[in-house]
């Protein structure tokens, strides 16, 4: 399906690609992206002109959209990546680089916050993911693609410290606009490496990131709505990728074992982050839809209705990510291990953090199985949704 963007250039239609946040879970948006890459038709572009990218989610949108004009290439590039992971290529797991990065994170909490230097006080020292994407991403390739008519625009979604704001920076087709709402606003700006370590800089264990002059954390923090910078994008019809397992109506809620551990607490902290927003916002879709419905599209059009309703497929894991991390636990170097063992994530019940923080080519490849193994489940709804024929090699 293609359209005219208004500027003589032909693009598809306006479905966009939504990757949220999840440290290693991000891994489960690979084998979802597999799957689609072996679905879509020989050679194709990206079926997903827009794509926004948030937290972990953004380093694999940003890959996606260098690559624009072959979807499948790109999604072997980031299966080349993800499939070999290792915790080093992330962040430093040797002795000194764990250790002396603990120390000052402790003597900056002892300080009452100040530390050693005007360097950022972070757990984890993230500079090897850093020098990875400098030399895997090839950011000036993103205008191109725009350039080309492949891609409409990306977008990366970042928290900013001191404003309290949920910023999406977002690289795209001139025609798109600045918008501002409560607590969040969207700025056009190229898309550069220290957008991708903000937006992924997890509160506490990565340092935050300045950007001209703000310090951005973690891009889940404070998105209250998820889906909002794909729509403001132009974007009609929505395929979200989330990173953990959909509430269950009857959730069943099991007697407490003892007092939470500083794992515990922390996972429960980061689901809270990246998995609560995404669910609230598309209920709020869902509920938006059923009341445009309710109203005539003969009168929608007449009345000039600013509203349409958005079609919309979201593929979570079937499993859960937590218990699937307690099995590869004994992956870790020793010395993340013996750090993580330290605040209880290396048990059952912090298993929460530690699938967060698992960059293990192990962990990873069963996340991208379960991925790849859910969306094929769901393979005919997809095609249609897609408008893909039935084999798409």
């Amino acid at each position: 399906m293609q359209n005219n963007n208004g500027n003589g250039a032909v693009t598809r239609s306006k479905t966009a690609l939504i990757l949220t946040g999840g440290g290693a879970r991000a891994a489960y948006q690979v084998g979802v992206l597999r799957a689609l890459s072996e679905l879509s038709p020989k050679g194709a572009p990206t079926p997903f002109p827009i794509i926004c990218g948030t937290s972990a989610g953004s380093v694999n949108a940003t890959v996606l959209a260098v690559d624009a004009s072959n979807f499948r290439h790109a999604v072997r590039r980031l299966m080349t990546v993800w499939k070999n992971f290792h915790v080093g290529h992330v962040y430093r797991s040797d002795i000194f680089g764990v250790f002396r990065n603990s120390a000052r994170w402790l003597f900056a909490g002892l300080a009452g916050g100040r530390g050693l230097s005007n360097k950022p006080i972070s757990l984890l020292d993230n500079s090897p993911l850093a020098g990875l994407l400098r030399q895997y991403v090839d950011f000036p390739a993103i205008q191109r693609a725009i350039d080309s008519g492949y891609l409409t625009a990306l977008s990366i979604t970042c928290s900013g410290y001191t404003s309290g704001q949920s910023v999406t920076f977002y690289q795209g087709h001139p025609d798109l606009k600045n918008w501002q709402r409560a607590r969040r606003i969207g700025i056009a700006m190229p898309i550069e490496i220290d957008h991708l370590l903000a937006s992924s800089a997890l509160p506490f264990i990565f340092p935050p990131m300045r950007i001209r002059r703000e310090y951005f954390g973690d891009g889940s923090m404070r998105q209250i709505a998820p889906v909002s910078p794909a729509l403001h994008l132009g974007a009609d019809r929505l395929l979200v990728i989330g990173v953990g397992r959909q509430l269950q109506p009857n959730a069943e809620r099991i007697k407490s074992g003892g007092f939470p551990t500083l794992a515990n607490i922390a996972g429960h902290a980061l689901n809270s982050i990246f998995l609560d927003g995404l669910e609230v916002d598309l209920e709020r879709l869902q509920r938006i839809n059923r009341t445009i419905e309710l109203i005539p599209q003969e009168v929608r059009i007449q009345t000039n209705y600013p509203l349409h309703p958005v079609d919309f497929r979201v593929i979570t894991p079937s499993e859960e990510l937590e218990k699937i991390a307690a099995a590869f636990a004994h992956e870790l170097p020793r010395t993340i291990g013996t750090l993580l063992a330290s605040v209880g994530a290396t048990r059952r019940s912090g298993s929460n953090l530690l699938s967060y923080l698992l960059f293990e080519k192990s962990f990873c490849r069963e996340l991208i199985k379960l991925g790849y193994k859910d969306t094929m489940a769901r393979k005919d709804d997809l095609l249609a949704f897609l408008g893909w024929p039935e084999h798409g090699t």
